[in-house]
Formats: structure tokens, C-alpha cells, sequence
């Protein structure tokens, strides 16, 4: 081979190359990249694991309808592994060097805030799925979860009104939602006319296993003659032990319920509840909730994950509506540019799988109802108490001084802080 042909050949090769490369990109940059930002280790994991696998099902099923605007939906999956300060840099691994579309992610308050000013930074796009305390609205958040009025407040008022308790044990991990669920809590009840000496409350360290002196203590608050209730605001794995004392103390829900905000029927899948009979837990969804959604969403689920043991959960009821509403405000934009994504969101409706419909507010909080459930001796819920309809989350407490003149609406007054007295918005939105 001549020189000059031995020049051309190398041409055509560089060519080649250049056009795999270059049909690589254009594939890469053809999908819709979701995050996903959920602990698969650590103390989290027994709830956010199944999480992670909820939006890689969800996104499974969107791409066997099509996608959306004709790509298909690509998910980058990280691990924070139950660190608080790893979410944030995960969080921007995700909107710097991955550059995703969107990110469903985070279980606790600590780990929402803590990615929280990354998306505000880099202008990302965050549905958070979990109930939490409020005094929050950002405009790169979507919270899907429960406000305090739309879980803790009625479950309160469900014991104090369906059980008669009298007798307060405010239990939580100690973090912000926990503190501050119970701050609201704690003026809520004084204002029923709950006196100081029949409120107790106590915090844990997250992967708190030793219960057996703080359920010693409940049962000797609980012996004054009142009827007493543990409203238990207790957060990832350091449910099981705490479930396991109230067993071996013999702790019953006739003597003092527990209601509790963060255990539902996967947590409850790794525990003996024959004992646990009659406890509670505050949502606004059940797996047992018999309605065509909900059949048809547990079919997709077992059939994804492959075992039809798995339960569903409160949670992935909140990632599915997200998701969805996400997916609505897609197609609605024309586009995945996070501010034409943000501002279509607002009003729009997609079901929930209790059988009403979810709406996006103005202040970035969906309508939920709200479910009381007691605990079955296979580890489900019986539904006792439920709302008419949907309660609208609202962001901001009309409890605490501080926080009941705020409102958020990011529609009308771009705004997540807003004091209806002086007419002004602080700018500072959590």
C-alpha cells in the first residue's frame, strides 16, 4: 500500500470512529436522565431501598409506553448511604456531572435539607416523597408526602377524639422532623387544654436498639389513671427493637396505643406483629385499600420485583403520584427545562391509589387523605378512620408563632415565605 493510500485508510477508520462516537453522544443525549437519590445502606435502607426500586418501575413502565416527548427515560441511581452530608454531594454529582432531568429521592428531613440548597443552587428538580414537618416550601421541591395536617394533627385527633387519650409520649428520633412535628404537636394539644405534666417526650439516636428503660418509663407514665398513647414520630431501623420491647414489656394496644408516622407494612414486614395488634399508624394509603388503582399498582409491583410477598407502602403511593404529575408536567412543557417543568406543575391532577385525586398546590403540596390504620396480625392495616376527601397540605403551621402568618404560593406570589401581615416575602424559604 502506497503512502497516500495508507493516508486514506486511516481517514476512513478516523471517520468511522468519529461517527460511533458521535452516534454514541447523540443516544446518550436522546434519553431523559431521572436521579435517583435514595439510601440502599445504612440505617435507612429498610425504607429507602424499596423506594430506589419504586422509580426504577415506574420509569420501567414509562418507557413501555413510549417515554415522554419520544426519548426514552434513562435512571442514574446513587447511594448516600444514610449520611447526611454525602446526600448533598451526591445530590450534586447528580445535577453537575450526570445532568439529570429530575431526581426522586430522600426519606428524612436531615437529608432533604441538606441537598436542599444544591437544587437550589444549580437549579435542580426534587420530588421528595415522605412525610415531614413543614416550615419548608422551596421552588425546586415538590412534596409529595404529608404536611403535619394532612397526618400528625388528625392522627391526634383521632386519639383524642375516637380514643380519649389524655396522656401524651411524643417519641422520636432526634432530628429535625421529629423536634419540630412535635413542637407543633406539643402546641396543638396545649391549646386542647393538655396540661405539661401529662405530656412526655423523649428523642433517640438514629439505630437506637436499647428500649427497654424508655419503654419501662412510657408504661410508668402511662399508669396515672389516664388513658395514655405514644405518638411515635421513630425513624428507620430502630423501629424494630422499639416494636420488639413494647412485645416483651407487654406493652398492648388496649393500654397504650402507638401511633406511629414512619412505620408502615415494609417496616413492619421484618417484624413478629402478632403482638402488635391494634397500634396505628397515621398515612394516607394503606396497601389494603381496595380500589382498581391500587390492585393494579400491587400487580406491577409484584410483577416487577419478582415476588409477591412484597408490600407497598405510603411512600411509593407518593413517588408513584410524583412521578406521574411529573411525567403530565412533561408533556405539558413540551420540554424537560427544569423552570417550564416547575411552572406547569401547579394545578395539575393525576389519581392517587385510594381511589380520589392527587392536585399540585400553588405552595408546591399535593392533596392527600388521611387514613388510620391498625395493625393486622399479618402485618397489614385495617382501615378505622379516614378524611371525607383530600386535605390540602399546607407548608407552613398554624401553631407555631412564626409560622402561622406564612404562606407559600409559588404561582401567584413567587414566593415560600410569605407573611400575610406585613405583605412581604422574606426570600428565605426553609
Amino acid at each position: 500500500m502506497n503512502k497516500q493510500g495508507f493516508i486514506k485508510q486511516v481517514a476512513s477508520a478516523c471517520l468511522a470512529v468519529s461517527t460511533l462516537f458521535g452516534a454514541a453522544t447523540v443516544q446518550a443525549e436522546d434519553t431523559i436522565k431521572v436521579g435517583v437519590l435514595h439510601s440502599l445502606s445504612g440505617t435507612m435502607a429498610i425504607s429507602e431501598t424499596t423506594l430506589k426500586d419504586t422509580v426504577l418501575m415506574l420509569i420501567e413502565e414509562q418507557n413501555r409506553k413510549g417515554g415522554l416527548l419520544g426519548k426514552k427515560l434513562e435512571p442514574v441511581v446513587v447511594d448516600p448511604a444514610s449520611n447526611w452530608p454525602l446526600f448533598a454531594e451526591r445530590a450534586r454529582e447528580l445535577l453537575q456531572r450526570h445532568e439529570v432531568d429530575v431526581v426522586f429521592g430522600c426519606w428524612t428531613s436531615v437529608s432533604r435539607k441538606s441537598v436542599l440548597p444544591v437544587f437550589e443552587e444549580l437549579n435542580g428538580l426534587l420530588f421528595y416523597p415522605v412525610q415531614y414537618e413543614g416550615e419548608e416550601s422551596s421552588r425546586n421541591v415538590f412534596y409529595t408526602g404529608a404536611a403535619p395536617n394532612q397526618q400528625a394533627i388528625p392522627a391526634v385527633d383521632y386519639l383524642m377524639n375516637d380514643v380519649g387519650v389524655e396522656r401524651w409520649v411524643l417519641a422520636g428520633t432526634d432530628y429535625v422532623y421529629p423536634r419540630t412535628t412535635n413542637r407543633i404537636l406539643e402546641a396543638y394539644l396545649k391549646s386542647k387544654g393538655v396540661k405539661d405534666e401529662d405530656i412526655m417526650i423523649n428523642y433517640t439516636p438514629f439505630g437506637h436498639s436499647d428500649w427497654q428503660s424508655i419503654v419501662a418509663e412510657i408504661k410508668r407514665f402511662g399508669s396515672a389513671g389516664k388513658q395514655t398513647a405514644v405518638v411515635s414520630t421513630i425513624n428507620g431501623d430502630a423501629n424494630v427493637p422499639f416494636y420488639n420491647e413494647l412485645s416483651n414489656q407487654q406493652v398492648s394496644a388496649e393500654d397504650i396505643p402507638v401511633v406511629a408516622f414512619s412505620v408502615g407494612e415494609e417496616e413492619l414486614s421484618g417484624i413478629d406483629t402478632s403482638n402488635l395488634v391494634g397500634h396505628l399508624s397515621a398515612w394516607n394509603y394503606f396497601m389494603s385499600v381496595d380500589t382498581p388503582e391500587n390492585e393494579a399498582f400491587i400487580k406491577s409491583w409484584h410483577t416487577y420485583i419478582k415476588d409477591p410477598k412484597r408490600v407497598t407502602n405510603d411512600p411509593m403511593e407518593a413517588h408513584y403520584v410524583g412521578f406521574n404529575l411529573w411525567a403530565q408536567a412533561v408533556e405539558k412543557a413540551g420540554t424537560t427545562d427544569v423552570d417550564k417543568v416547575i411552572d406547569a406543575l401547579p394545578g395539575l391532577e393525576v389519581p392517587n391509589l385510594t381511589g380520589g385525586v392527587a392536585r399540585m398546590l400553588p405552595n408546591h403540596h399535593i392533596t392527600k387523605p388521611v387514613l388510620i390504620g391498625e395493625i393486622r396480625e399479618d402485618g397489614q392495616y385495617d382501615v378505622v378512620w379516614e378524611t371525607d376527601g383530600e386535605v390540602e397540605g399546607d407548608a407552613w403551621s398554624d401553631f407555631l408563632d412564626g409560622s402561622k402568618n406564612i404562606v407559600a404560593d409559588w404561582v401567584e406570589l413567587k414566593c415560600g415565605n410569605y407573611n400575610t401581615e406585613t405583605k412581604t416575602c422574606s426570600g428565605q424559604n426553609f
